[in-house]
């Protein structure tokens, strides 16, 4: 048997390995990465020649972080749908309107079955806030057209998005340059 220092000689057993026709992937935990490893997926979406598309739901369209501006230059369909941080807002009614609403087009983009990758980019709040319906988002997760494959984020996911999805990984925070009072750095974190 391997230990976790020697590198692993057995191949995988893959004889009962079979392709499906997109996936269901979920991001989530207390750790740095969830977006940002949603947005290498993106990259490699677009460089195998498929239509993408992101929906943000907490980020505004007044946030020009660095990923849209290159998603939008590479032809990403982007909807930057939220108000921004919930600390921020001034009415937390609004901010679940606007998530209800970027429910709304992400579901005409799932059902619309013209792109092959739809990331719902923080999601997880929304879902976990109850700001958007629970149900209606694993069903169209579930029904969604047979080439449509889906990345959800943000912590905390919840259980019947985690049951539906085909991967799950979690981001665990192990240090964080935010817990030692450094900001957020254009370029790293945004």
């Amino acid at each position: 048997m391997t230990t976790p220092d020697e590198p692993p000689q057995d191949k995988p057993d893959t004889s009962t390995a079979r392709t499906v026709p997109s996936l269901v992937l979920v991001n989530t935990g207390d750790g740095k990465g969830k977006s940002t490893a949603a947005f290498g997926t993106v990259l490699r979406a677009v460089a195998q020649g498929w239509n993408v598309a992101v929906v943000q739901f907490l980020k505004s369209g007044g946030w020009h972080v660095g990923e849209e501006k290159i998603c939008r230059d590479l032809g990403v369909d982007w909807y930057a749908e939220g108000d921004g941080f919930t600390w921020d807002s001034t009415d937390l009614d609004e901010s679940a309107a606007l998530a209800n609403a970027a429910w709304d087009r992400a579901k005409e983009l799932i059902t619309g079955g013209k792109h092959r990758l739809i990331v719902l980019d923080e999601i997880s709040y929304a879902l976990t806030w109850d700001w958007i319906d629970r149900a209606d988002v694993v069903a169209a997760i579930r029904n969604r057209p047979e080439t449509t494959s889906v990345i959800l984020t943000g912590r905390d996911m919840i259980d019947e998005i985690v049951e539906v999805a085909d991967t799950v990984t979690e981001m665990r925070n192990v240090k964080h340059a935010f817990d030692a009072g450094i900001v957020a750095k254009k370029g790293i974190d945004y």
